[in-house]
């Protein structure tokens, strides 16, 4: 219509002309917009929908209202009466954290057992689940089971369950369990009659707990990867990483961290990164650069783009480091490092129990158009703290900090990275910007308001969630319960919003929607835009908040026009054609 609109201005210059070329805009505007509404993300098969992670599927007449009806919160059963725009509910644990994907007809969360949908694991049981549904009725289909280690709550803590999200191609699905193991999945389970291997020996082991079972519930497990057993890690609380692939290359954070009491790291040599063949399970090559420097826990998952004939797999470490490898490795088995980004300044400090200002980083890393971002932040239950969140240039090489540390001793050799805090003033150490610094902009506060003070709204906090990012707009949440809204290019705050309630997942963007859960169990809907007076309407969300019904820790996507979103212990899928 704008381009109708536009001819019409010149019609005492061009009548004939004019009517030529409106109908021919006008047909053309038209096939555009029928191509348009045909288009739509069918599947989203893992963590942010790509290795590049940036969560803005295509989606067309998605939801900004539903009403998700009642519950039976003993029994979990759901009462559509009251419900509105609900296709379906299908119930999970009683924690659930993993972000959903879909592909091929199935619908897979990460989630505890206290849903009981097995009969040999009563609700009791405590497992970590990856649960795999029917994406037309919810209906459940199977379900994989990891018990807990009997090392207790230094490598797998109660009720958390599987904390992230399956990677899935083909007939084929790749997670990390709860247990500190890599799995490679059918996924149509024992459905297809088959009892894909090499592994094969689910039933014997079922067997062996003489309880009773039906296999067209179970996982059918194609390989096992353990890594505490074969590369020596230990996880802290929990393993949780949302793997990705190139080809046959499978990218994997190991999770390895400090012990139980916060004191030192058992496995200071055990790789903190490592790449695998998909197919096979086997190891390609391992790197442990974080080491000693480790400060918690090791919970990001890996990024893969190519720039400039490049490929890069980007891994965040738990020692506040962002480090870039070339996939194929050295040939040897060994990393083949690209660069690497030191997210916090060198005199942050870590302090135990989140008291410090030095972060480690939990946020994926997303990569557009030639850029890298990331956030830092801490386990959410070390609370609320300063925040950085950057924008990186991923051409550049070698130590790329913004900053590099020196000693007054011998003030031209930079020193060793120290864990705690990389630059103590008081023992001479100094910094330096680094002239290869590849920081293009850095976000941690702005005075917006202009009145010469940092107010709480103005600041960016810890951050467990992952940018989203389309046509120049960058938003992310933290902890703090802030949303912030960003130029893409500059860093440049457009607005931010202060949900009142801590955010531990990321924003989506689909058409001119920008969806962001919270703690509290809310979904903030905001128009798509920089402009804050059309992103909300007196200061709110232009589209509203919708009531989840308890805590939103997990992230909303967007597969065949429906929304999905899990809340503490139910998944639902939101369509038009819902009741």
């Amino acid at each position: 219509m704008k381009k109708f609109r536009k001819a019409t201005c010149f019609v005492v210059a061009a009548v004939l002309g004019w009517w030529a070329s409106a109908s021919l805009d006008y047909l053309a505007t038209h096939a555009a917009q029928e191509r348009a509404s045909n288009q739509h993300t069918k599947d989203w098969p893992q963590w942010g929908g790509s290795a590049e992670r940036n969560n803005t599927p295509i989606g067309h007449n998605i939801p900004t209202e539903w009403k998700v009806g009642k519950f039976n919160y003993t029994t979990g059963e759901w009462d559509p009466t009251t419900a509105k725009n609900i296709k379906w509910v299908s119930r999970l644990g009683s924690q659930t954290y993993g972000n959903a994907v879909v592909a091929d007809g199935q619908i897979y969360v990460g989630t505890n057992n206290s849903g009981g949908w097995i009969e040999r694991y009563p609700s009791e049981v405590d497992l970590g689940c990856l649960i795999a549904f029917d994406i037309k009725d919810g209906k459940f289909l199977w379900q994989h089971s990891s018990e807990k280690l009997p090392t207790g709550r230094v490598h797998d803590w109660p009720l958390q369950g599987i904390c992230c999200a399956p990677l899935v191609e083909g007939d084929r699905l790749w997670f990390v369990t709860s247990r500190g193991e890599v799995r490679c999945l059918d996924t149509k389970g024992f459905r297809d009659g088959e009892n894909d291997g090499p592994y094969t020996e689910e039933e014997d082991l079922i067997k062996e707990s003489k309880q009773p079972y039906d296999m067209q519930q179970e996982a059918d497990v194609v390989w096992v990867f353990d890594m505490m057993k074969e590369l020596g890690i230990s996880q802290h609380n929990m393993c949780s990483c949302s793997v990705t692939a190139a080809g046959d290359l499978l990218f994997v954070n190991t999770s390895n961290g400090v012990d139980v009491e916060h004191n030192y790291i058992p496995a200071p040599d055990a790789p903190s990164f490592f790449v695998m063949d998909k197919n096979s399970g086997k190891v390609l090559w391992t790197d442990n650069s974080p080491g000693l420097n480790i400060l918690h826990g090791q919970w990001s998952s890996p990024t893969y783009f190519e720039q400039e004939g490049q490929a890069q797999v980007i891994f965040a470490g738990g020692d506040g480091w962002v480090y870039s490898f070339d996939p194929a490795g050295d040939g040897k088995g060994n990393a083949k490092l690209l660069w690497k980004f030191d997210a916090n300044p060198k005199t942050s400090k870590w302090e135990l129990g989140g008291r410090g200002t030095r972060n480690n980083i939990i946020a994926t890393p997303v990569f557009h158009k030639g850029k890298l971002y990331v956030a830092v932040g801490q386990d959410p239950e070390h609370g609320e703290g300063i925040g950085h969140l950057w924008c990186i240039d991923p051409t550049k090489r070698g130590n790329v900090s913004p900053e590099l540390a020196f000693n007054s001793e011998d003030p031209k050799k930079e020193i060793p990275h120290k864990r705690v805090q990389a630059v103590i003033p008081e023992e001479g150490d100094l910094t330096r910007p680094n002239p290869n610094s590849a920081a293009i902009w850095h976000y941690n506060e702005f005075d917006q308001n202009g009145n010469g003070k940092i107010d709480f709204e103005e600041t960016m906090h810890r951050s467990c969630g992952t940018v989203a990012i389309r046509d120049g707009i960058l938003y992310i949440s933290d902890f703090s319960g802030l949303f912030h809204c960003l130029d893409a290019e500059t860093g440049k705050v457009n607005w931010t919003y202060d949900l009142l309630s801590a955010a531990w997942g990321s924003p989506l963007i689909v058409e001119d929607k920008v969806y962001i859960g919270d703690e509290d169990g809310e979904v903030a809907i905001f128009r798509h835009s920089a402009d804050p007076e059309v992103a909300m309407e007196d200061g709110e969300p232009a589209f509203g908040t919708q009531d989840m019904g308890n805590s939103v820790y997990s992230t909303p996507i967007v597969a065949d026009n429906v929304l999905y979103i899990s809340n503490r212990t139910h998944l639902f899928a939101i369509t038009p054609e819902g009741k």
